[in-house]
């Protein structure tokens, strides 16, 4: 019977396309993880490049301090030197405010020099664990890449292999109908249509058992029951549009 040779092969044909389309979805998740290795390294790499510009800032401000405590200090002691060599207390009273402002300025200095340079000293650390992050998340990440190059390489020899049965399956259906009116066409629709069920549900063709299709356990109309089991033409479940073939 000619049905029963379509069943068989269909029943070898699900098989390799199940492999085929686990395959198919592995190689298209596996570059996700990647993509997310990626973006994490991406955005360590972005607070590296703040963090080192917040560490610049500090730097320059700590270096602006320094020069600004040298020119009070100059202030200061030029201001004590010339309060031993006053001659007018008009000139005694002036220096000796000159060197009080500078003292101030130059406490009120040294505390933001301090602040500053404490700042500046985690931020130092900060840019050192940063570095030591974005290292260690590259050397994952090429490591990822080569894992996945692998894998990929690995799924296409696979499909490579499935994709030669699948042919010679397919190429046994078309066969089968060749001698039939329309046989190509018919053939097409088949196979299609199975692949289609199989993609969804990865079961394409499934048994009548006492009227009911095991694949979505429904009950079948008598008459249509009857049909699947005579095994004449292809018949598709009209709730769950698998292919049907009758079993005891």
């Amino acid at each position: 019977m000619v049905t029963t040779e379509v069943f068989e092969n269909l029943k070898s044909l699900q098989e390799i396309l199940v492999q085929k389309y686990e395959l198919e979805e592995k190689k298209n998740e596996a570059p996700k993880q990647l993509s997310i290795q990626e973006g994490l390294l991406a955005k360590i790499q972005k607070e590296f490049i703040e963090q080192k510009s917040n560490y610049d800032a500090t730097q320059e401000k700590v270096s602006q301090l320094k020069v600004q405590l040298d020119e009070t200090v100059k202030s200061r002691e030029e201001g004590e030197k010339g309060v031993a060599n006053s001659t007018t207390h008009r000139e005694y009273e002036a220096l000796e405010k000159q060197i009080a402002e500078a003292k101030l300025l130059e406490d009120q200095l040294r505390k933001d020099l301090q602040k500053e340079e404490k700042e500046l000293a985690e931020l130092n650390d900060a840019l050192k664990t940063s570095e030591g992050t974005i290292k260690q998340s590259m050397d994952r990440l090429n490591a990822s890449r080569d894992s996945l190059n692998k894998d990929l390489a690995s799924y296409d020899e696979k499909l490579n292999k499935l994709k030669v049965q699948e042919d010679k399956v397919t190429k046994n259906i078309n066969n089968i109908y060749s001698k039939e009116e329309n046989a190509e066409l018919k053939a097409q629709e088949i196979l299609f249509k199975f692949q289609r069920i199989i993609q969804r549900n990865s079961e394409g063709i499934v048994s009548v058992r006492n009227g009911v299709c095991s694949g979505c356990h429904m009950i079948l109309p008598a008459n249509f029951a009857n049909q699947v089991r005579e095994g004449e033409d292809i018949n598709f479940c009209p709730y769950c549009s698998r292919i049907l073939y009758y079993e005891e």
